[in-house]
């Protein structure tokens, strides 16, 4: 029998098909509990024996890494691994795994939907006809604005195709271009020009060095006086505090944030402007991307057991 170990909560709560999948393959599944997910020490002690281990946001450290003696596989439960060292793992021969693209049409629905509160003011109205006032709110439209998307991998293709709905003209910003989305009239640009030229930004690209406050003091100084921005990437991409300043002084519109540098976002200074939504990272989590996402993780740790390669595999 192998022992599977998952740290991400959220591995087959919503969902039995993955863990299942797992134990008619010989596999032991245990699911290990917050604070020992979230403790370097507690986390390496329970690993300490295990063949593969499910990973959601927690962090993989070194330390952690090299005290799993039998660790063969680290999969991740989600597409982003920034939370893993890689190096670490690559020095003990450690497959990493992960499930992209998998939760890709949960989280480009929550990005629109975003752009649509955000355009149309639904949370901040909604709280005042709760409170029973009737406000005459004037929104604005997505029809035939433009929308900047950073990042056109899976869920930024996603989002084009919903936009090419509400006729929006599409710039975008990648390392990487894609031919078939400039033939269908996708137009790549440089970051200055998406800060200045869009109506809605919406961020889908990972976090690295290059990513890293990307949206900066003098980013936002670019931007449009009626632009919005959401992110439902990765924390870090946005500098809050630089996003805080924007939205006070009017230099933008508005934002929404599914994602944070510091989860939960407890005392951040946003949370308390009109302008600002925030959802609790939640993008990725709908009860058919959970299920879709945990049997990719599942068949790439079972991949791994057997000796072959992952679907999906990094290192």
């Amino acid at each position: 029998m192998y022992k599977v170990v998952s740290s991400s909560p959220t591995f087959g709560m919503y969902s039995k098909l993955p863990v299942n999948y797992l134990e008619n393959e010989q596999c032991t599944v245990s699911i290990l509990d917050k604070d020992t997910a979230n403790n370097e020490e507690r986390l390496a002690l329970a690993l300490k024996e295990a063949d593969a281990l499910v990973v959601g946001v927690e962090k993989i450290s070194k330390k952690v890494i090299d005290a799993a003696e039998n660790l063969k596989v680290i999969a991740k439960h989600g597409a982003g691994v920034d939370n893993i060292d890689l190096q670490a793992a690559k020095e003990r021969n450690i497959s990493v795994a992960f499930a992209p693209g998998a939760n890709k049409h949960a989280v480009a629905e929550l990005a629109f939907g975003l752009l649509l509160s955000l355009a149309r003011e639904i949370p901040l109205t909604n709280r005042k006809v709760i409170n029973g006032e009737w406000p005459r709110v004037v929104g604005s439209e997505l029809y035939g604005k433009t929308l900047g998307v950073v990042g056109t991998g899976r869920i930024g293709k996603e989002v084009i195709k919903r936009a090419s709905g509400f006729n929006m003209d599409i710039l975008a910003f990648d390392v990487y271009q894609d031919q078939k989305l400039l033939e269908s009239g996708v137009i790549y640009e440089t970051m200055d020009v998406i800060l200045e030229k869009s109506d809605f930004i919406t961020i889908h690209t990972d976090l690295n060095e290059q990513s890293k406050n990307l949206f900066s003091h003098e980013a936002f100084k670019k931007m449009k006086k009626n632009a919005y921005i959401v992110n439902t990437a990765r924390g870090g991409i946005i500098d809050e505090m630089a996003l805080y300043d924007a939205l006070i002084s009017g230099e933008i519109s508005g934002a929404a944030l599914d994602v944070f540098e510091n989860e939960p976002t407890g005392n951040s200074p946003l949370i308390s402007l009109p302008n600002f939504i925030a959802t609790p990272h939640m993008a990725g989590y709908t009860a058919d991307a959970l299920e879709e996402v945990g049997m990719i993780t599942a068949r790439n740790i079972v991949n791994v057991l057997k000796g072959e390669k992952a679907e999906f595999e990094l290192v």
